[in-house]
């Protein structure tokens, strides 16, 4: 057997142990995977020396199998179809995410200087990826990349340094991992505090032998204290970390001798009640610093964090620093949310555990019972987030399913007046789009501009935020008084034509918004109080349409029938047909005609073959109404555009994303100036909804005119 077959082996025995053999075969299977043996510049981690890492952590098999998969070397060669077919599902969402998390890098000077964009960074990538487990894993690669760091240029060093004590350490602090959190800091500050990180080390170097002396004595008696109180407990002396020592000298601004928990020792008990106890024996026994003191376990730390502090004054008054805590919150300290893979399934958990599981799910969601494991950690804390860049580089924190438009209210709101266009990552999109985590947003604006009332129509999909939807109605309702009555005017015009009525009631406005008197009803429609919407619907209320147009023959139409679509003077099951003339649609004021032998002919009150109905014929006039079985019926509409490539298409896309059918459509190209009369007849089921399509149509690029048709 040769060397490397030798290591191979090892390494093998090293990652398997402790696994079933159905995830050791597909450990075995992922690490004898060929990678390429010339390294390429510049030099990452091997998935082999992170999985390692992680072996030490306790995590599951998926974690490991993912962590050799994710190597930089094999990224290219691998595909997701290819390791979802040989490792599961949930193996090809870890290697995707952590694969992300790898190459992303939007780290700059800007963040280093706000201490609020490096904290939205943070959660960015915590929001970025569903599984926390990637996050792990990205971790473990980043102690590694820190290990290999010497053999990087000097300005890579401070760079991979700054960003480690700025994002990830700080992401380890926050997922409870002790174990990785020192690690990350010691080794960054060895590159940039090169001087001091060998002071401290020497320090501690030249006092280790008269330290471990005092503790080695100090512990002893410690332990008989506990002996003599029938007390069981580990204790022994706890890691010294260079960064910790470097932050209290700042902090405290005190020499390396000064630093009292140099001389610190962890007491290990087996149940919660206990470390009450050993607290009570190391306080009867020796002095305390009162300021020092700290119960992490009635109030556990954020990340889940639960022990006692204190500091005591010892043999030849030295200060020691003792931490107590029980074995299963000493788990949870070092290895944070990777200690849960240590419990096997059906084990049970302490109230102690149960409360530090608890407090790390502020921060990931545990959807089962306390005798199992999840088999998928997903973060939840920021998962109706979303972190955005600016041009320059600065992080935005935006609600889920924010558009460009809100994100330039965010900005500013002359931004937001102003805006007539984005681009994300340099591509220009339109203002509906749903902004992703991680993109670049860039608002195009014109020297002056003011907001649109479309933008308040929630259907459209422009504004997705509360603020600015206040913003632009806030604009609007600062116009000049004159202007919000014109514009009021305007708008009800525009709406009664759009939806083809012959003429609307004021009264019933006044009546339906609660107004006083016509002129409050305009200016709350010209500054944004009432939308179009809510216009369009007061226009054509289905239950109410009587009140709109008196109907010509002096009866109005009894209570509708709610089981049919059509009532005569009270009574359904008759025999109806809608005229194609007029092509009534539910919503719309309604006039039955009697035919010869034909039934019943529904016709809009304002359909020109009603209003010139020969005097001698009007008596054939009934009245009818809309019941309230749900039906599609045929409307005609009329488009008018500029002819582009793809506009037919762009428009049937809306029309199949609101579930309408087209019964027909013609179209007629005019050449000399490049327009094109579109007509369609849809199955449209009330007035709102006609309303909607009209509204969505003719947001589309190059649209002239867009109106029903009588």
């Amino acid at each position: 057997m040769n060397k490397e077959s030798k290591t191979n082996e090892d390494l093998l025995t090293r990652l398997i142990t402790g696994y079933p053999a159905s995830d050791s075969e597909l450990i075995a299977k992922a690490l004898s995977l060929p990678i390429e043996n010339i390294e390429a510049k510049p030099v990452r981690p091997k998935g082999v020396e992170v999985a390692l890492i992680l072996r030490d952590l306790g995590v599951d098999a998926s974690t490991i199998i993912a962590a050799l998969l994710s190597d930089p070397r094999l990224r290219d060669e691998l595909c997701e179809t290819d390791i979802h077919t040989n490792y599961g599902e949930s193996v090809a969402k870890l290697v995707k995410n952590v694969n992300w998390l790898n190459t992303f890098n939007i780290y700059s000077p800007q963040i280093i200087s706000k201490p609020e964009q490096a904290e939205m960074l943070r959660r960015m990538l915590l929001a970025m990826v569903d599984d926390v487990r990637a996050v792990l894993i990205k971790l473990a690669y980043r102690v590694q990349r820190l290990k290999i760091l010497p053999q990087e240029d000097y300005e890579v060093r401070l760079y991979i340094s700054r960003e480690t004590l700025d994002v990830y350490a700080p992401l380890a602090n926050r997922l409870g991992i002790g174990q990785l959190k020192w690690e990350l800091e010691d080794l960054a500050l060895r590159y940039l505090e090169p001087q001091l990180y060998k002071k401290i080390s020497k320090s501690l170097t030249e006092s280790r032998a008269d330290r471990e002396a005092y503790l080695s004595d100090f512990i002893a008696q410690l332990t008989a204290e506990f002996e003599q109180n029938g007390l069981k407990a580990k204790i022994y002396g706890r890691p010294k970390h260079i960064y910790s020592i470097w932050k209290k000298m700042q902090r405290k601004k005190v020499d390396f001798v000064d630093v009292y928990d140099l001389r610190a020792v962890r007491v290990i008990v087996n149940k919660l009640s206990n470390c009450y106890t050993a607290l009570g024996i190391v306080h009867g026994r020796w002095p305390y610093v009162p300021q020092e003191f700290d119960d992490y376990i009635a109030n556990p730390k954020p990340n889940g964090y639960q022990s006692l502090h204190t500091v005591i004054v010892g043999p030849d008054s030295a200060m020691v620093e003792i931490q107590i805590r029980s074995e299963n919150m000493h788990d949870f300290a070092e290895l944070g949310v990777a200690a849960h893979w240590r419990y096997k399934e059906g084990s049970k958990q302490d109230a102690a555990t149960e409360k530090t599981i608890s407090s790390i799910r502020r921060l990931l969601e545990n959807k089962d019972d306390d005798n199992s494991l999840l088999d998928d950690f997903r973060t939840e804390l920021y998962n109706d987030r979303i972190f955005v860049l600016t041009p320059k580089g600065e992080l935005k924190d935006m609600v889920k399913g924010s558009t460009p438009l809100d994100f330039a209210y965010a900005v500013h709101s002359e931004v937001g007046h102003r805006c007539r266009g984005a681009k994300i990552d340099g591509h220009i999109v339109p203002l509906t789009y749903k902004l992703q985590s991680g993109e670049q947003v860039e608002i195009l604006t014109a020297k002056e501009g003011r907001p649109s009332r479309n933008w308040m129509e929630p259907q459209l999909g422009y504004l997705n935020t509360p603020h600015a939807r206040s913003k632009v109605r806030h604009w609007f309702r600062e116009q000049d008084h004159e202007q919000n009555i014109r514009d009021g005017k305007a708008i009800l015009e525009k709406e009664r034509q759009r939806l083809g009525i012959k003429e609307y009631s004021m009264e019933h406005l006044l009546e339906h918004f609660h107004a006083s008197n016509n002129e409050e009803i305009l200016i709350q429609i010209g500054r944004g109080d009432i939308t179009l919407t809510q216009v369009a619907e007061a226009m054509n209320p289905r239950e109410k349409q009587d009140n709109f147009l008196s109907i010509q023959t002096g009866k109005k139409p009894e209570t509708p029938v709610p089981s049919h679509d059509i009532t005569v003077q009270g009574i359904g099951n008759l025999m109806t047909n809608f005229a194609k003339c007029c092509k009534a649609l539910p919503g719309d004021p309604i006039i039955g005609y009697i035919t010869v032998g034909k039934g019943i002919t529904i016709h809009r009150q304002d359909c020109h073959n009603v209003i010139l109905l020969p005097t001698d014929r009007q008596d054939r006039l009934i009245d009818v109404s809309w019941g309230h079985t749900p039906r599609a019926y045929p409307v005609d509409i009329f488009i008018r555009a500029f002819d582009r490539h793809d506009l037919l298409r762009d428009i049937t896309e809306i029309l199949s994303n609101q579930h309408v059918n087209i019964q027909e459509a013609s179209t007629h190209s005019d050449i000399q100036d490049q327009t094109v009369n579109l007509r369609m007849t849809l199955e449209i089921k009330n007035t709102a909804q006609l309303s909607h399509i009209i509204g969505k149509i003719g947001q589309l690029h190059n649209i002239l005119e867009i109106s029903r048709q009588n």
